[in-house]
């Protein structure tokens, strides 16, 4: 595989956030009357931007808080405080690497920022931290990889996403690129491989030590 740029998602992929983030959903939406498993939210949500999850929220459910961001925010933040983990091994595949890198998230500015600083990877990749609120249309849409790669500098078909949600797949294969599937995070459940397959993921790793291989091949 020939590349010149690997792209991260974040939630999932650099930092095991996703069940805590389900956790602060769960208790933003009772207070509003409603009720979601954890299945549904990762089913409905994963990979797409909170501006995304709250327009469909919406839709189903009705018009939400003005200020449910903030409650969101409020909620979610103490937890990756106290919990927040980056994925294991993230950091030797980040040193082993020896071309381009950068972070395209449909996670905020502020959200990306707070928690690849809990755990040491901000540096890693500041200031080529890319967020879905840049572009017109965030995931399944492939605008936020292409703006990533513009900005890099490398072209598309130059370019491997690493993405753990189906959302994410899907663009990174509109946007021309390469995609490897990660499922080894602890919201990944039975089955999630063979989907993000079936989107066109050309390969899936359940660990972080299988992601150089998988690059390599």
């Amino acid at each position: 595989m020939e590349f010149d740029l690997v792209i991260f998602d974040c939630d999932g992929v650099l930092v095991d956030s996703e069940l805590l983030s389900v956790g602060a959903d769960q208790e933003c939406l009772a207070e509003c009357g409603i009720e979601l498993s954890c299945d549904e939210i990762l089913e409905r949500y994963t990979g797409i931007s909170f501006a995304g999850m709250v327009a469909d929220l919406e839709e189903r459910h009705g018009p939400l808080p003005a200020d449910f961001g903030d409650r969101h925010r409020n909620r979610l933040w103490p937890l990756f405080e106290k919990e927040l983990r980056a994925i294991p091994g993230i950091a030797d595949v980040l040193d082993s690497l020896d071309c381009r890198i950068c972070v395209a998230s449909s996670g905020r500015p502020d959200r990306l920022k707070h928690a690849l600083s809990l755990v040491g990877l901000y540096d890693r990749f500041h200031p080529h931290i890319f967020s879905a609120t840049e572009v017109p249309r965030g995931k399944p849409a492939p605008d936020l990889f292409l703006h990533a790669a513009r900005r890099m500098g490398v072209a598309p078909d130059r370019s491997v996403v690493i993405e753990d949600s189906v959302p994410g797949v899907i663009a990174g294969v509109a946007a021309g690129m390469t995609v490897i599937g990660f499922v080894g995070a602890s919201h990944c459940r039975s089955g999630d491989a063979a989907r993000l397959s079936a989107q066109g993921a050309v390969g899936v790793v359940d660990d972080m030590a299988q992601l150089l291989p998988a690059l390599a091949r």
